[in-house]
């Protein structure tokens, strides 16, 4: 991921912007010949600007001999282009006082840049690049490639508990390509061509497959103008772009499997079958996910955490993924807490929002804690441009920038309790202990 530090005047304007609830979020979308999305949202409160473009690529969209294709690209995609000099793409961004940055996830790689507002034409500029003129060429993919290995080495090998997500995807997938993260194998890519990664390129990185989204302080007309100018002569892509089927089948039984980690504290990891984004038992989990680990009152943490003194530690998390994903119940112990004793305090605590109704407090306080999420999710024009893009992107709706909150407010304590049955189930999941290696 690249990362580059906010010009001071672009920081404070850009961590000041507050959005409140009580205005609707206005913006103009259309779609250019070659398929290019634009999302145009217009707010003069503050001269800066937010350009995203969000590629419907992931890493469940690699060939399974080639995993990490899309992470990498994220890195490579920073390397320069045609026009832009080896390395320059950061200097372009830091001399007009701007920042960057991007991700990789299962389902999209995104790109963000947020200049004060006169800088429009250069932040367009530099994704018309990236789109069209991007080098991929051996020189870049060798640096790349070492950089990519680092970035495993910090995240994962290296890092306390973190091999958890790969551990824990490729026993929880068996068919989709969930079961393979976004850092992918290292070796797949050491073992690509040039031309396998120019494939990747051509069939992915394109306007057919893209959404530009533009939040802060615009001319729309003007902006208009500039998309045009930028962006309307890229070809559309030609290439087939693979999509993956929800094909994964329900766990059957109970995966128990120990890794030996570079840790101090053991830790166990539960790991459950997800709803997909979008759909009526997602926005249930992840207000069950808040009610049980989010904040110290919340349900896990009070229990294990204060009362029993078990744990040092409990998170309960969905990874937001397009198609059924994983969510995590994670446990690490207390100094001297058998494994088994915390686990049976995490059943203990699941069974009982599976058993026992939420009082009204607690229900009420979960629904301010989500409408306090979303508002904040919206504070900032890089948050808004994210959100219109994510929205168009997954639901082909970005006006649920606007009404998504209702969905989360839909939620009743029931269905709280009904997903909690359905998906927390004991006899089917993978659970990981995590014991100190020797």
């Amino acid at each position: 991921m690249k990362i580059n530090f906010l010009a001071l005047l672009v920081a404070v304007l850009s961590t000041t912007t507050v959005f409140s609830q009580s205005n609707e979020i206005k913006f103009e979308e259309y779609t250019l010949e070659n398929g290019l999305h634009v999302i145009l949202h217009q707010d003069a409160s503050t001269p800066i600007v937010a350009v995203s473009v969000l590629y419907h690529v992931g890493s469940k969209n690699e060939n399974p001999e080639r995993t990490g294709f899309a992470h990498f690209f994220e890195h490579l995609l920073f390397e320069g282009s045609e026009n832009i000099g080896r390395g320059e793409f950061d200097r372009y961004v830091n001399e007009r006082g701007g920042t960057n940055n991007a991700y990789t996830s299962s389902d999209v790689t995104y790109y963000h840049e947020v200049f004060p507002s006169n800088e429009l034409p250069m932040a367009l500029w530099l994704e018309s690049e990236r789109m069209l003129h991007a080098k991929v060429e051996q020189k870049g993919i060798e640096v790349q490639r070492e950089v990519v290995k680092e970035e495993k080495r910090q995240r994962y090998d290296n890092a306390p508990y973190m091999s958890f997500l790969p551990e824990m995807s490729k026993r929880m997938f068996k068919q989709h390509p969930y079961r393979w993260v976004p850092i992918g194998d290292l070796e797949h890519l050491n073992a690509a061509s040039e031309e396998d990664y120019k494939s990747f390129y051509k069939t992915f990185y394109v306007p057919n497959n893209a959404t530009l989204s533009i939040a802060g302080d615009i001319d729309l007309d003007e902006a208009k103008v500039l998309i045009k100018k930028y962006f309307s002569t890229i070809p559309k892509g030609t290439h087939d772009i693979p999509r993956p089927e929800a094909n994964e089948p329900a766990l059957e039984a109970v995966v128990v499997d120990t890794v030996y980690d570079n840790i101090q504290l053991p830790a166990v990891f539960y790991g459950y079958h997800s709803p997909a984004m979008g759909t009526k038992d997602y926005y249930a989990s992840k207000m069950l996910s808040t009610l049980l680990t989010d904040g110290e009152s919340s349900r896990m943490n009070k229990s294990l955490v204060d009362e029993q003194q078990v744990a040092l530690q409990v998170i309960n998390f969905d990874m937001d993924t397009e198609h059924p994903g994983i969510i995590f119940v994670i446990g690490i112990a207390n100094m001297g807490v058998e494994l088994n004793t915390l686990k049976m305090s995490m059943d203990k605590e699941i069974e009982r929002i599976q058993n026992e109704p939420m009082t009204d407090f607690e229900f009420q306080k979960l629904r301010n804690k989500m409408e306090s999420s979303f508002i904040q999710s919206n504070s900032t024009m890089a948050g808004i441009a994210e959100s219109l893009a994510t929205y168009h992107n997954f639901y082909k709706d970005a006006s649920l920038i606007n009404t998504e909150l209702d969905r989360y407010l839909a939620v009743t304590k029931e269905d709280i309790q009904r997903v909690a049955k359905e998906y927390l189930k004991n006899d089917s999941r993978v659970i990981l202990d995590y014991l100190p290696k020797q």
